[in-house]
């Protein structure tokens, strides 16, 4: 099966199936940015229940498809960063892991969001053991052997994919809300740890 996906931020486990599971992945660097997405957002298991973290990005709408500007607004890294660390460093892998994510939030500095999340792909790849055959569409137009994903998959009314069933794993907050399915691929990482491909 081939797939075509948009870029994400620290995407959710239902992206990362997808990218794990596919013959051949075609991830979108043609389309223009849109809102409200998993382009630039990602949703996380806390105490107080899921949230939501949004890179902002610069609103140009004379930005070339692919080529969104990250905005420095709002010391968003360092909020990040210690969402995640309030959120997960209970979790049983995050000492683990943190090591590997905390340049994301620290080091280095990425222009274009689509560049920031291709970076995060790959490092997640890795911890996850998982190598995808992954390309870059040229033109905003999907091929007719591929299965798009790039609106179904989104944190508001997503579209019905029979090929993804959440399935129950530890949450460190799962006796005080419930089981949280498809939250961010680090809620899988941090509480699963080497099993959380098995998941996948």
């Amino acid at each position: 099966m081939n797939v075509l996906l948009s870029t994400t931020y620290f995407g959710p486990i239902q992206w990362y199936q997808k990218l794990y599971r596919a013959d051949e992945v075609w991830i979108e660097r043609c389309e223009r940015f849109q809102k409200q997405t998993y382009r630039n957002r990602c949703i996380i298991a806390t105490a107080n229940g899921p949230q939501a973290l949004t890179v902002p990005v610069v609103h140009d709408p004379e930005a070339l498809p692919g080529a969104q500007r990250i905005s420095d607004h709002g010391n968003w890294r360092h909020l990040h960063w210690n969402a995640l660390q309030s959120a997960y460093g209970d979790s049983p892998f995050f000492m683990y892991y943190e090591d590997d994510l905390r340049p994301f939030f620290s080091e280095h500095r990425w222009e274009y969001l689509f560049d920031f999340n291709e970076a995060i792909r790959h490092t997640i790849c890795q911890l996850l053991d998982i190598h995808p055959h992954v390309s870059y569409t040229t033109a905003y137009t999907p091929s007719p052997s591929t299965t798009d994903y790039r609106t179904a998959i989104q944190p508001k009314q997503p579209a019905p994919d029979p090929d993804f069933t959440p399935r129950r794993y530890y949450q460190v907050y799962e006796a005080k809300h419930g089981f949280m399915s498809n939250l961010s691929i680090v809620d899988l990482l941090f509480n699963m740890g080497p099993e959380a491909i098995f998941y996948l």
